[in-house]
């Protein structure tokens, strides 16, 4: 019913680098890149393996535990990426909260040494006065 079954996920690379992936599930994909189907006129390995328990009974064990095992670190890689890019926002935060902290205490100083030098000025001119 199928032709393809495709996963797509971020995949951890550094703290601050997430990469976007889109691997195919299904059909598994040959490890040694040839990915076309065989055909009739494609001459078949030498070697025949003898499988115990059966080769069907081995490919329904191992099919299932490979598609679990690469959606399993397909998550581990999402939650990863995930948590590397929530460490760089509150990083950012965390700096961008200093920086507004040191702007709005060198602002209260100013105001505070303005209000000093002004209320300076008045005692100075009312001591002239008398």
């Amino acid at each position: 019913e199928l032709d393809a079954v495709f996963f797509l996920y971020n995949t951890f690379r550094s703290a601050i680098s997430q990469e976007v992936t889109l691997e195919r599930l299904l059909p598994i994909p040959d490890p040694r890149g040839n990915d076309h189907r065989p055909t009739p006129d494609t001459p078949r390995p030498c070697v025949d393996f003898e499988y115990a328990p059966s080769r069907r009974e081995v490919l329904d064990k191992l099919v299932p535990q490979t598609l679990a095992t690469r959606v399993w670190q397909a998550l581990l890689e999402s939650n990863a990426s995930e948590h590397g890019a929530r460490m760089s926002a509150m990083d950012n935060a965390t700096r961008n909260a200093g920086e507004m902290i040191d702007s709005l205490t060198l602002l209260a100083n100013r105001t505070r040494q303005a209000a000093i030098t002004t209320e300076l000025v008045e005692i100075v001119s009312g001591a002239e006065a008398l």
